[in-house]
């Protein structure tokens, strides 16, 4: 009934950030990190690893740097099993601002980047493996790029990366379950050494099924989040992937809980999940930025006109 090569990650606080400028409260943070260790998940992504000479002033919260400290103020006390990760973008991050795995609680660093920037990607990885750290590398808005680009970025990975896996990303919640088989079925027949990994937004309200997908051909690295919580039309939810699971160290209760507890008020104060608008731009297969403009204006709900001025951006 399951697999016990699969690995769950959470990534609510560092997906659920690009919502609110990774202002989440410390007491969130911690009662998320306290539930998905009891829940028995394998790693939870606290934020990312920015540097904070890129992003001056003060709009953004603490978990668009995690600083090691902050971390540990926030896991102190909590026994757990659960790994943490940190994600870096390409050009984003000093690697000489984070520390070796020895002097810091983080476990695993995630490095998002482009098909085009798959070379810096590697580097980076290369540069944390050395530090000591799990890594992989996170291809974004793979349904973008073209098919002999994904295949030379597949290669390149193989034979110079030392990620842990590679994950397939669908940034903009557009793929379908026939192009999820197709990625993940050309990633397993090019790169033997790594595990495949999927990560999918809800736009289309596919984010399930094309995790589902993923991991029925072979991916055992998987992404959700706690009640869908994400960008824009938010992940593949966390409780309904620990369900679908059925494997006896995962235990759904203090999802629940914690969803009752803090992710129903949570819901008042923050919108995410399937609303028209990220669903055409799902359709689209465009970025949901546009969409994200559109629900915090005073046109939020004209969809059609979103939907015309989206399309014909599309074909000029």
């Amino acid at each position: 009934m399951f697999r016990e090569k699969i690995k769950v990650l959470d990534c609510t606080i560092r997906d659920g950030g690009l919502i609110n400028d990774h202002n989440f409260t410390d007491h969130l943070v911690r009662e998320v990190y306290r539930a998905v260790s009891e829940a028995g998940v394998d790693y939870m992504e606290i934020g990312y690893k920015n540097s904070r000479k890129l992003f001056p002033g003060g709009k953004y919260g603490k978990w668009k740097f995690c600083e090691d400290e902050d971390i540990k103020r926030a896991i102190d006390g909590i026994s757990s099993k659960t790994k943490l990760s940190v994600m870096v973008d390409v050009g984003r991050v000093d690697i000489n601002d984070v520390k070796p795995k020895k002097d810091s609680p983080v476990d695993m660093v995630r490095v998002a980047s482009y098909v085009k920037d798959i070379d810096k990607a590697i580097y980076l990885i290369n540069q944390f493996d050395g530090k000591g750290y799990e890594t992989t590398v996170n291809i974004m808005a793979i349904s973008r790029a073209l098919d002999n680009e994904i295949t030379e970025a597949f290669e390149q990975l193989e034979k110079e990366c030392a990620a842990q896996a590679i994950y397939l990303v669908d940034s903009f919640g557009s793929l379908y379950q026939e192009s999820t088989e197709f990625l993940v079925k050309k990633a397993k027949s090019i790169i033997k050494t790594k595990e495949i990994g999927i990560h999918t937004h809800n736009n289309q309200q596919l984010a399930f099924g094309n995790t589902i997908e993923a991991i029925i051909h072979g991916a055992n690295f998987v992404d959700g989040t706690v009640y869908g919580l994400g960008r824009a039309a938010g992940n593949c939810p966390l409780e309904l992937l620990i369900g679908f699971l059925k494997n006896p160290k995962y235990d759904i209760r203090p999802i629940l809980d914690l969803i009752s507890k803090e992710f129903i008020p949570l819901r008042e104060k923050m919108e995410w999940g399937y609303i028209i608008p990220y669903a055409i731009t799902g359709m689209l297969d465009e970025h949901p930025k546009a969409a994200m403009e559109l629900r915090s204006g005073h046109k939020k709900e004209n969809y059609r006109e979103f939907y015309e001025g989206v399309k014909g951006k599309g074909l000029d």
